[in-house]
């Protein structure tokens, strides 16, 4: 009995997968039936039972997980020729099951509705649009930084620690939501990983763990890049899975934030993209507006550069190439390289907005 029972869930990982390509076709289904549909109800709930926790649950499923696989294959190394067909059939059993809970729990958002059909936004963007987005964000973060600084040219350092910026980022969902009534945020569920360390060397600032619906932040990154690290990160719980989209919601919950620290992240955060995009487009254009920024702006830039390539380590190439094939398997065309695609809702949106 058990044995079938083992057969019927491992084999269920082939019609599992042609149906996640099958919706794969079909976004406005997915994005009203699960992204607007059962995914809230399955986030909120996660984040009610999990987010009062102050560690991360999921990040000890991963460690024990790790164990118990180490554990497991060491201890049935041998059943790989005794029991060819039982070892496969316990692998793709567990394989079959976690890909279930993968999709059923957060991974459908990757096929649902993009998010510049959803705010009727255009998907293009002329290099004149954004070189004026572009102006107009400098001149925002130059003056947000007068503000904090006065005629200084140092970077700034937020002054609060980084589990009060956890608790003050629901407040920029909060009068976001006002605007835009979906992305309600609340409870929330936003961790330190306690794998901050290996997180680094790997390259990245932050993860959804899809499995808990928890949001974790790299505990180690500069504390200028924790307001919208956590607000990326809280965009992905809200079901927005595609990268671009949750740097582009996460920049807005920051910019809408009360608090001038938030805003100030948000704008130089959205800034790096745009400026990022004039100069793959045209350098000189680059070169004169790079000099009318702030050099304290300048100096958080540097701040995050350097901070990464204190970690840099032969491996990373390797993690960030694996992280781009995921992505490329979920409908991301351009694995990593969809991160700099931010650029389009950004000059779309603040184009016809008052920012």
């Amino acid at each position: 009995m058990l044995k079938k029972t083992k057969t019927i869930i491992a084999f269920s990982i082939i019609p599992q997968y042609f149906l996640v390509k099958w919706l794969a076709n079909y976004p406005d289904f997915v994005e009203r039936f699960y992204s607007n549909g059962i995914y809230p109800y399955i986030s909120q709930t996660f984040r009610f039972m999990l987010g009062w926790l102050p560690f991360s649950f999921g990040d000890v499923v991963y460690a024990f997980a790790i164990i118990y696989m180490a554990r497991w294959v060491f201890k049935n190394f041998k059943r790989l020729k005794t029991d060819t067909k039982g070892w496969f059939l316990d692998v793709f059993s567990a394989i079959s099951m976690v890909y279930f809970a993968f999709h059923l729990f957060w991974g459908l958002n990757y096929y649902r509705l993009p998010l510049h059909k959803s705010l009727h936004l255009e998907a293009d963007y002329t290099t004149e649009q954004l070189i004026k987005v572009t102006e107009t964000l400098i001149s925002k973060s130059n003056m947000l930084y007068s503000e904090i600084a006065g005629n200084d040219t140092l970077k700034i350092d937020i002054p609060y620690s980084k589990s009060v910026i956890f608790e003050m980022a629901p407040t920029g969902y909060a009068h976001l939501k006002n605007s835009f009534p979906k992305l309600e945020y609340h409870p929330k569920s936003i961790k330190k990983s306690l794998f901050s360390y290996p997180l680094t060397y790997m390259g990245f600032s932050g993860y959804l763990n899809p499995l808990t619906g928890e949001a974790h932040v790299d505990g180690l990154i500069p504390t200028y890049l924790f307001p919208t690290t956590t607000t990326h990160e809280m965009a992905h719980q809200l079901g927005f899975a595609a990268e671009n989209e949750a740097n582009f919601i996460g920049c807005l919950a920051a910019i809408n934030h009360d608090d001038i620290y938030f805003k100030y992240s948000g704008y130089t955060f959205a800034l790096r993209f745009c400026l990022n995009e004039i100069a793959r487009r045209d350098e000189a254009v680059f070169d004169t507006l790079y000099n009318t920024v702030n050099k304290g702006i300048l100096n958080n830039y540097k701040e995050a550069r350097d901070f990464w390539d204190s970690y840099e380590n032969p491996l990373e190439p390797f993690f960030k190439l694996t992280y781009s094939s995921y992505l490329k398997a979920n409908k991301q065309a351009k694995g990593m390289e969809s991160y700099s695609y931010v650029v389009a809702l950004l000059v779309n949106y603040f184009e016809n907005t008052n920012i």
